[in-house]
């Protein structure tokens, strides 16, 4: 549920709007988790079961869809990433050159994806503030598994070389930074990228 915006113009309209959307959606968070403790330990107190979990799902149900198709663009995005840094790597490139030319690479596919399948019913506003904007975001993104990476290369693997080896810097960078990074960006994505109508 999305509360409309204040009338104004302006970044004031954009703060209170997002400040509402915040409130709004950790409402319906305890909300839901209240319907869910009801469904689970309380399940003989209403004479429909099925309907505590259907109203839950209903609840979040656009953002569960959102979830999934954010997920397969991601797994897409994933595997160009993993192939063109594992190439570049192979052919002796330096490990950070190489997770920034495959991140490029990969978040340019995810924005196509994400733009037109994910996020699709979202208000157009404009490709050049969305592209901007998704690139910076994009931008936290990598620089959230470069730290991880660097950290586990340059920092850990100066002690212990095993955390040099290319398995060590795709945990370090795939599954650690990856983690990370996309949380971030589902929720930047999600809130500002391609936000709602206000």
């Amino acid at each position: 549920m999305v509360t409309p915006a204040p009338a104004g113009t302006g970044d004031e309209a954009d703060a209170a709007s997002h400040s509402v959307d915040s409130t709004s959606a950790a409402i319906e968070v305890v909300e839901a988790a209240h319907d869910l403790d009801e469904a689970v330990h309380h399940p003989d107190t209403e004479p429909d079961d099925r309907s505590a979990l259907r109203r839950l799902y209903d609840r979040f149900s656009h953002l569960i869809h959102e979830l999934g198709k954010f997920g397969v663009v991601g797994s897409i995005a994933l595997v160009i990433d993993v192939a063109i840094f594992n190439l570049l790597r192979q052919a002796g490139v330096e490990s950070l050159t190489s997770a920034t030319a495959s991140m490029a690479v990969a978040a340019t596919a995810a924005f196509v994806g994400n733009r037109f399948w994910t996020w699709r019913d979202r208000e157009r506003s404009g490709l050049r503030r969305e592209y901007t904007l998704y690139f910076i975001f994009n931008a936290v993104g990598l620089l959230i598994a470069l730290i991880c990476l660097a950290i586990s290369t340059y920092g850990l693997g100066s002690i212990w070389p095993a955390f040099t080896t290319p398995l060590a810097e795709n945990i370090s960078k795939q599954i650690v930074g990856g983690a990370l990074g996309t949380t971030f960006r589902f929720w930047s994505y999600r809130n500002i990228v391609f936000r709602t109508a206000s």
